[in-house]
C-alpha cells in the first residue's frame, strides 16, 4: 500500500480536500500510476457540484493526466513499471463489439464498474480515514497514485513532457477529433464554433488543420477572442452583439448557414443554435459539451427533413489506447499544438485555485 497525498472531494458543492490517503497495489489486469501532471476539466467541476446522476461521494476527481507505471497487477501485457503512460476515460478493450466496430470508440468493457465510481471488480483502491473512497471516470487523476483498469491506459513516448501532454486525455483530443473525425471537416469549409473554451480551441485547431476556409468562433466572453485567433479562428463574435437570434445572424454573414458548427459549452438552448445555424441540404452540427442531467434538445423537424445531421462525439471519436500515442507523437512532430493550451501552472496544493481560474473563464 501506498501512502501519498490527493484532493479528495468528500461532498458535492465543497472545495476539494488535500488528504493524505492509502492506494492499494494493482490487482490482476491493474495498473498503479504516478501522476506527474493533471489537468482540470469542467466534468470534474460538474460532478463536484452535484448535479451528476453518476456522480458518488467521497471521490478522487481528475481524468486528464499523465504519469509512470509504478506496478503492474497480474496478466498486464502491455505496460510495465517505468514506462510514461496517459491514463483513458474511454477504455479500449479491443473484444468488445464497441471496440471492433470502426464507427465508434465507446468500449464498454467496464463501463458499469466505471460509472459507480469503482474498479472492474467492483471494489476501490482508495481509503482516507478508514472510508473508502471512490473512483472517477476510471482515472483519479487528482491522486500522487492513482490505479486503473490495464484498458484504461496507454504508453507515450518517454520524451514528451508530461505537463503538457495530459491535456491529450480529454480536453484537447476531444475537441480536435470532433473536427477531424466526427464531422471530417473538408478543405473550403465554413465553421462556427460555440464556446472558445479548451475544447473550443481544439476544435478550431482541428478546422484549420482539415483546411477550413472561414472559422467563426463565438463567445460571450470578449477575451478569449485573441487566443481563439491564435488558434486559427478567422473571426469572432458574441451573440450579445445583436438584436436577432446567433442562428439567423450566421445564415446571413455565410450565404445560407455554415457547413459545419460544434457546440462546446453543454448547452441546450445553443445546441439548438448551432443546429439551425447550418447550411441547408448538407450542414452537420457536432455537440461537443456535455448537458446537464435531465435536458432535453429540441429543434423543427423540419430542420433534418432539409438536410442537415445532427451528431455527437465523445473523446473525438478517438479510440483511445491506439490514438492517444500517435497524438502525442504528432505534439512532438510539431503537428498539433498542446503547450498553447497551458494558462497556468500550479502545484498540487493549488487545485482548488485552479477550479476558481477555470470559473472565471480564464
Amino acid at each position: 500500500v501506498i501512502k501519498c497525498r490527493a484532493a479528495v472531494a468528500w461532498e458535492p458543492g465543497k472545495p476539494l480536500s488535500l488528504e493524505e490517503v492509502e492506494v492499494a497495489p494493482p490487482k490482476a489486469h491493474e495498473v498503479r500510476i504516478k501522476i506527474v501532471a493533471t489537468a482540470v476539466c469542467h466534468t470534474d467541476a460538474y460532478t463536484l457540484s452535484g448535479a451528476d446522476p453518476e456522480g458518488c461521494f467521497p471521490v478522487i476527481l481528475g481524468h486528464e493526466g499523465a504519469g509512470i507505471v509504478e506496478s503492474v497487477g497480474e496478466g498486464v501485457t502491455k505496460v510495465k513499471p517505468g514506462d510514461t503512460v496517459i491514463p483513458l476515460y474511454i477504455p479500449q478493450c479491443g473484444e468488445c463489439k464497441f471496440c471492433k466496430n470502426p464507427k465508434t470508440n465507446l468500449c464498454q468493457k467496464i463501463r458499469i464498474t466505471q460509472g459507480k465510481g469503482l474498479m472492474p471488480d467492483g471494489t476501490s483502491r482508495f481509503t482516507c480515514k478508514s472510508k473508502q473512497i471512490y473512483h472517477f471516470m476510471g482515472t483519479s487523476t487528482f491522486s500522487e497514485y492513482t490505479v486503473v483498469a490495464d484498458i484504461s491506459v496507454t504508453k507515450i513516448d518517454a520524451a514528451a513532457p508530461l505537463d503538457k501532454v495530459c491535456l491529450l486525455g480529454c480536453g484537447i483530443s476531444t475537441g480536435y477529433g470532433a473536427a477531424i473525425n466526427t464531422a471530417k471537416v473538408e478543405p473550403g469549409s465554413v465553421c462556427a464554433i460555440f464556446g472558445l473554451g479548451g475544447v473550443g480551441l481544439a476544435v478550431i485547431m482541428g478546422c484549420k488543420i482539415a483546411g477550413a476556409s472561414r472559422i467563426i468562433g463565438i463567445d460571450l466572453n470578449k477575451d478569449k477572442y485573441a487566443k481563439a485567433k491564435e488558434f486559427g479562428a478567422t473571426e469572432c463574435f458574441s451573440p450579445q452583439d445583436f438584436k436577432k437570434p446567433i442562428q439567423e445572424v450566421l445564415v446571413e454573414m455565410t450565404d445560407g448557414g455554415v457547413d459545419y458548427s460544434f457546440e462546446c459549452i453543454g448547452n441546450v438552448g445553443v445546441m439548438r443554435a448551432a443546429l439551425e445555424a447550418c447550411h441547408k441540404g448538407w450542414g452537420v452540427s457536432v455537440i461537443v459539451g456535455v448537458a446537464a442531467a435531465g435536458q432535453e434538445i429540441s429543434t423543427r423537424p423540419f430542420q433534418l427533413v432539409t438536410g442537415r445531421t445532427w451528431k455527437g462525439t465523445a473523446f473525438g471519436g478517438w479510440k483511445s489506447v491506439d490514438s492517444v500515442p500517435k497524438l502525442v507523437t504528432d505534439y512532438m512532430a510539431k503537428k498539433i499544438k498542446v503547450d498553447e493550451f497551458v494558462t497556468h501552472t500550479l502545484t498540487f496544493d493549488k487545485i482548488n485555485e485552479a477550479f476558481e481560474l477555470m470559473h472565471a473563464g480564464k
